[in-house]
């Protein structure tokens, strides 16, 4: 499937390399083919793979690349610099490892700004042309399509506009298709981008491309606001990773490109998988996606003020300014205090209960009397939905009858903390005691609670706590804390948050377990 525009607009992804360098994100070889996969699904035109013979890492995944990537969409790119200084381009073993990594299209990254090409390269103006030059040239000679970035272009710009344009006509004329402009250190606004890419559209003849830093906030909007002016080749990377605050998200670029201002730039229905692959990528990385990301987070399409649902109820693009299946995302009512009727009667639809009117006032005014006494189900839908079952059917779903349940935390001098859970359950007329450790006491329960499962419904072959967070209530009045938890099942795709609430961390996260257990068997026996 090809992109709608050919080769006339580009959309190119830098999460391999660019992204990689975001703080605390470390990528194997595996997971930069995984991801490699992933952004390759969402249809962009180029993945840039990372820089080839700057590190063994990227010089194997570029090796195994060639066996083990089968790119339907893409073209895998090798990201690297122009020649060293005195060097000619065909001796320079950098360039050698983008000339024999086996990409079809090499980005070559050279420097725009007169005091950079000075102070960190350490040479003068004219040998920085002459490497750019040369570096183009035998590329394009050796056959391979070359990109370049134009680094720190904005600010060299600013500097000394002639040499930063000079720069842009030696790449073109040696061969180079495209001149990126890059905000490399993310300063730029929307209306200095776009009068800078107009001027040097105009003035050079140049294809332009753009890639934007979001040190302002504005990369998103320094991206668009360069298409407006005449590039035609956006960079960028998924969930906005990279270094500082990150690259332009491409998804939100893409998404904006093609939903508000109606220029299809991915091949046909590819942009309803954005919000799969962006979660996908996140999963990867471990990087936990945000969820008020635009398009794609989790709160994207979220509601919970009361007045936003009742509007909602009538027609949903009165507080949406889209339809979210357009990027394969959902609508998500919240329940909270602030909940109407509407909220609750909307979210009961939504997990497949039809709600007379009293029954919604009653859920509604239990609503809120628990959300004041410190429970929060805004986020937990399965805690909300054992409520309204129990509301529904006039008793709460019990899969187990806890008899007791005690924690044991041991620390010895040196070691670390060793926490030991024992748990009493009866079900079935059978009576089970499980001992669970871990290095806490919220996972030594929950640790014991997935043994009790496996003896109870050893068919379930995955339930497990993947995350949890604690907030005390009131410090220092008698204290209270709140658990959520999110528990994972089966398949791994699954997952769903309970909430609990106790007089101390402990007792709350119990609660949440608890909830957990009995939503997960409660959905395994449906």
């Amino acid at each position: 499937m090809p992109s709608p525009t050919g080769d006339l607009f580009h959309v190119y992804d830098t999460t391999l390399r660019d992204g990689a360098q975001q703080e605390g994100l470390t990528l194997s070889v595996a997971d930069k083919l995984a991801i490699a996969r992933h952004i390759d699904g969402l249809g962009v035109g180029f993945i840039e793979g990372g820089w080839p013979g700057a590190n063994p890492r990227d010089t194997e995944f570029f090796r195994r690349a060639r066996e083990q990537l089968d790119l339907r969409h893409a073209q895998l790119t090798a990201f690297g610099a122009t020649r060293r200084a005195g060097l000619a381009a065909a001796d320079d073993p950098q360039v050698a490892a983008l000339r024999d990594s086996g990409a079809g299209v090499v980005t070559l990254v050279a420097k725009s700004h007169d005091r950079h090409v000075e102070l960190a390269l350490r040479t003068t103006l004219a040998e920085n042309l002459a490497m750019v030059r040369d570096t183009v040239a035998h590329l394009r000679a050796e056959g391979q399509r070359v990109f370049l970035d134009a680094e720190h272009f904005f600010d060299g710009y600013r500097d000394n506009r002639d040499y930063a344009l000079e720069v842009l006509r030696t790449a073109f004329e040696a061969g180079a298709e495209v001149a990126a402009l890059c905000d490399t250190n993310g300063g730029m606004l929307p209306g200095w981008v776009g009068d800078v890419v107009h001027d040097v559209v105009g003035t050079t003849g140049v294809r332009v491309g753009i890639h934007c830093h979001n040190d302002t906030g504005c990369a998103v909007a320094n991206t668009l606001a360069a298409v407006d002016a005449g590039a035609t080749h956006v960079q960028g990377t998924l969930n906005g990773y990279g270094e500082r605050t990150g690259n332009a998200d491409l998804v939100t670029v893409v998404a904006n490109l093609e939903l508000k201002l109606d220029r299809q730039v991915l091949p046909a229905g590819l942009l309803g998988e954005a919000t799969r692959v962006a979660h996908a990528v996140a999963d990867v990385t471990n990087v936990p996606p945000a969820s008020r990301q635009p398009y794609v987070g989790t709160s994207a399409f979220a509601h919970k003020a009361g007045l936003h649902a009742s509007a909602i109820k009538v027609d949903p693009d009165l507080y949406q300014h889209m339809d979210p299946a357009g990027v394969g995302n959902d609508m998500r009512l919240l329940v909270s205090d602030m909940a109407g009727r509407a909220s609750i009667e909307l979210k009961g639809r939504e997990l497949g209960f039809e709600l007379g009117p009293d029954l919604v006032q009653r859920v509604t005014g239990r609503v809120k009397d628990l959300e004041s006494r410190g429970w929060t189900f805004e986020a937990a839908d399965a805690s909300f939905e054992l409520l309204l079952v129990e509301e529904v059917e006039g008793v709460r779903p019990s899969y187990v009858e806890v008899e007791s349940w005690r924690v044991i935390t041991e620390t010895r001098v040196g070691d670390d903390a060793l926490s030991e859970a024992t748990v009493k359950l009866r079900a079935g007329g059978a009576r089970i005691v499980v001992t669970g450790e871990g290095n806490g006491p919220v996972n030594a329960l929950d640790s014991a609670l997935r043994q009790a499962i496996s003896q109870l419904y050893p068919e379930i072959v995955k339930f497990e706590l993947i995350d949890y967070k604690v907030r005390i209530l009131d410090q220092g009045h008698g204290t209270d804390a709140i658990t959520r938890v999110l528990i994972e099942t089966t398949d791994g795709q699954r997952s769903w948050v309970t909430v609990g609430v106790g007089p101390n961390v402990i007792e709350a996260s119990w609660h949440a377990l608890i909830d957990g257990l009995t939503f997960g068997l409660r959905r395994h026996d449906a």
